[in-house]
């Protein structure tokens, strides 16, 4: 089974095209952070952060467009992709990417100011 559950800090506004017949296609950096401890000795664990590269395809690329900004609280589950690629100079590169199945946005929605009116 390739399962994946992340919950983290959106790193940047996604980016967003479109490609064959008007699919959406949405890239969003996503930021886990695991907290830092102290050992039993004294020794101070610190935070460790990793950055994944999650994609996002039609009505899920459409949603993060349309209602997730950079510093939003996501949650995400997906499966796991290696790519491959050759860079401009040659050389092989490697991609871990999140395909997204499922996200909830966990940022609440900002009042709008009137909106009470």
């Amino acid at each position: 089974m390739n399962k994946v559950m992340l919950i983290g800090n959106v790193g940047l506004d996604p980016e967003v095209r479109y490609v064959d017949q008007g699919v959406a296609v949405a890239r969003v950096r996503l930021a886990t952070t695991e907290r830092g401890y102290t050992l039993q000795n004294g020794t101070q664990v610190p935070d460790r952060t990793d950055w994944h590269t999650v994609l996002l395809w039609r009505r899920l690329a459409e949603i993060v467009e349309k209602y997730v900004h950079k510093g939003d609280k996501l949650y995400v589950e997906g499966r796991i992709r290696y790519t491959t690629y050759d860079d401009k100079q040659g050389q092989r590169r490697y991609q871990t990417e999140i395909w997204a199945e499922n996200i909830e946005l966990l940022t609440p929605k900002a009042s709008t100011p009137g909106a009470d009116e």
